[in-house]
């Protein structure tokens, strides 16, 4: 059995390998201004599943960086990553929310709930948001957001 936990273990120290050397070359990649190039990188570790990749393809689409702008890519590729609890996916999608981009008209709660969510995941700039917007709620809107949160909290963050 140990011996299965360590191929399991090295198994997927080497899977994962590979995503992280993408990401970072992608990474490298943009802050150079070579933003082709470094989408073609993020898209082999975002295929892959990786949650910070997924986020930096929605940021170029939201962006147009290599990309022609496209806000409901930006949100699809945002909320890809924000399940998969990233905090400044999760971030995103709320300020698509609260803005309306992408999605034929703001909603308020659902920004308000992924504001909450980003916070409890670490964002310290998402607790701000959420105050601003949580001034334009109604307290039916809050009290479904918190109904919503509590859903949300317990899947994606168990522990906390």
């Amino acid at each position: 059995m140990r011996k299965f936990l360590i191929s399991i273990s090295y198994l997927a120290f080497h899977i994962s390998s590979p995503a992280l050397a993408d990401i970072e070359k992608a990474r490298d990649l943009m802050e150079a201004g070579k933003f082709v190039e470094a989408r073609e990188e993020f898209w082999v570790a975002a295929r892959s599943g990786n949650a910070d990749a997924e986020e930096f393809i929605g940021v170029m689409y939201a962006m147009g960086l290599g990309v022609e702008q496209d806000y409901e890519r930006a949100f699809e590729w945002y909320l890809r990553s924000a399940m998969k609890g990233h905090p400044g996916a999760q971030s995103g999608i709320a300020w698509y929310y609260e803005l309306g981009l992408g999605m034929p008209a703001p909603d308020l709660t659902r920004a308000y709930m992924w504001y909450v969510l980003s916070a409890i995941g670490g964002d310290p700039d998402a607790a701000i948001s959420q105050e601003e917007v949580v001034k334009k709620m109604t307290q039916e809107q809050i009290d479904k957001a918190h109904l919503l949160i509590d859903d949300y909290r317990v899947w994606m963050y168990p522990f906390r």
